[in-house]
């Protein structure tokens, strides 16, 4: 059965984005302790809460907390070179982590598709002998067949995608093409509710988010056609920032409780 989860990407605003930090930015215990609030078996803990600039001491705390809530960690980072993906695998195992999900991309890191098939290719014994399962997360650069590519070049059931919902769009592609390209190779799954609205001048649209089950996101048929091998819906969020940042962190939480209220009703 699918679990449903959080991530640190559900309270982007709460955690802090660049440039917008709120004076007490939400902490990873927090953050485990709204999973264990909301009911949630799942979070994913990704790189804005970057798990590799804890110490020691304080991943070993974090593991502890989250065995005390009974919440399990998902690691995710961003950036595939061939170092990070090293020392997350690493991290993966350290906190039990089947599935570790990734964005190609980092700062001043745009590597073609070549590359890219390089260094997943080269991780997959890394991969199998940790019986850790690279989840490449669909982001804005590449095409969805593109991601087939990738995944399909590794020839390992340790490669596989994190199908995000909305990512795509920034590709140039719908819904539909990635879902129909993407949900056979799941493993890992963000579901993040979006609404496409015309622009007042009609010259245009902007997507947004909204609360889950509120947009244009199919979730049910969404639910079903990702592989059985997907154990976990996690709620991301794209919420639309208010004029006050802790109005927008209001808002983000309320979001986040409707809507994880929803995805356990569809996974029950």
């Amino acid at each position: 059965m699918m679990k449903a989860g959080i991530s640190s990407y559900t309270y982007t605003w709460a955690i802090g984005v660049p440039g917008k930090e709120p004076e007490n930015p939400m902490t990873v215990y927090q953050l485990l302790h709204k999973a264990a609030e909301l009911g949630v078996d799942v979070v994913q803990i990704a790189d804005n809460l970057p798990l590799d600039k804890f110490s020691g001491v304080e991943l070993l705390k974090i593991k502890n907390v989250a065995g005390d809530l009974k919440v399990d960690i998902e690691v995710g980072s961003r950036m595939l070179t061939r170092e990070n993906l090293q020392r997350y695998v690493e991290l993966a195992v350290f906190f039990n982590s089947p599935v570790l999900r990734f964005v190609i991309d980092g700062k001043d890191y745009t590597p073609d598709i070549h590359e890219v098939i390089a260094v997943v290719s080269e991780a997959v014994p890394m991969l199998e002998e940790n019986h850790v399962i690279l989840a490449i997360e669909n982001h804005d650069r590449f095409k969805a067949s593109q991601f087939v590519e990738i995944v399909n070049a590794a020839q390992s059931e340790c490669v596989g995608i994190c199908l995000d919902s909305v990512n795509s769009m920034g590709a140039g592609e719908g819904l539909e093409t990635v879902i129909e390209q993407l949900a056979p190779l799941t493993v890992n799954l963000h579901v993040k509710e979006f609404a496409v609205k015309r622009v007042y001048h009609q010259m245009g649209f902007v997507v947004e988010g909204c609360p889950l089950g509120e947009g244009m996101l199919p979730v049910p048929g969404l639910l079903k056609k990702v592989s059985a091998r997907c154990t976990a819906a996690i709620l991301e969020q794209w919420t639309p920032p208010d004029d006050d940042l802790l109005k927008t962190i209001e808002k983000e939480a309320r979001w986040a409780r409707q809507s994880i209220r929803y995805l356990k009703q569809l996974l029950s």
